[in-house]
């Protein structure tokens, strides 16, 4: 068991059958997450916002890269108080911080006061990456896993672990168990972007990628379970 975990949460596994965001399905992660808390596990959470929107993927609009991040941004911000009441029904204490400042709705990052909470059994949600444009959630998440001294980052996804190619298109790609972040930005994988990646080898931030369709793969995970890929 992990003492303390980042869990980066995509927003698309929490979306489907054309709803931005599935109450039964944030209610099993809230207990998942309700799971880890009760063994002793600090989380803290990342949430992507590709449910709500897509940046400078959106397809449609054209929308500058500035603004688009901007939006981006405030896409997380809604997945986290999503996120943070279901945990709160869960009788789970959550705070939302967010790293553009929005007092009237949350509390600002601060690494002090994230490590507060922690400290105190809260479930803390990092919201809106790291402040500002042209940085991915990946990266987001690399920075905080980096400035709270987490043990691994836990990033649930759509797919259950890393390809040598997309297993979407090609039927004979192969999954890794492990695999290295040089391997990563020599082949161009794409399951995290090139900044991130490299910012993780720098700060030796070890990466668990697993599939989110189970819920109970974040308890499972969380309990040290090789249920993915993992990335170091």
């Amino acid at each position: 068991m992990y003492n303390r975990v980042l869990l980066k949460l995509s927003g698309e596994a929490l979306s489907g059958d054309g709803k931005i965001l599935k109450g039964g399905f944030l209610q099993k992660v809230a207990e998942e997450i309700k799971r880890c808390v009760g063994s002793g596990v600090r989380v803290a959470v990342v949430i992507g916002g590709g449910n709500i929107w897509r940046g400078a993927r959106q397809s449609g609009l054209n929308v500058t890269r500035f603004k688009a991040d901007h939006m981006g941004m405030l896409a997380t911000l809604i997945n986290c108080i999503a996120m943070q009441d279901y945990l709160e029904q869960a009788g789970v204490k959550a705070k939302v911080l967010s790293a553009v400042p929005m007092q009237q709705i949350c509390e600002p990052y601060s690494q002090q006061r994230a490590l507060e909470l922690l400290d105190e059994g809260y479930v803390v949600l990092c919201s809106c990456g790291v402040g500002y444009p042209y940085f991915s959630t990946d990266t987001g998440v690399v920075l905080r896993a980096a400035e709270l001294g987490m043990d691994i980052v836990l990033s649930a996804k759509a797919v259950d672990g890393v390809y040598d190619k997309d297993p979407n298109k090609y039927p004979d790609a192969v999954r890794f168990d492990k695999v290295s972040y040089d391997t990563i930005l020599k082949d161009g994988l794409a399951v995290i972007d090139a900044t991130s990646a490299a910012m993780a080898r720098e700060n030796g931030i070890k990466m668990l990628l697993f599939s989110l369709a189970d819920p109970h793969n974040i308890y499972r995970a969380a309990c040290g379970e090789n249920i993915g890929t993992v990335i170091e």
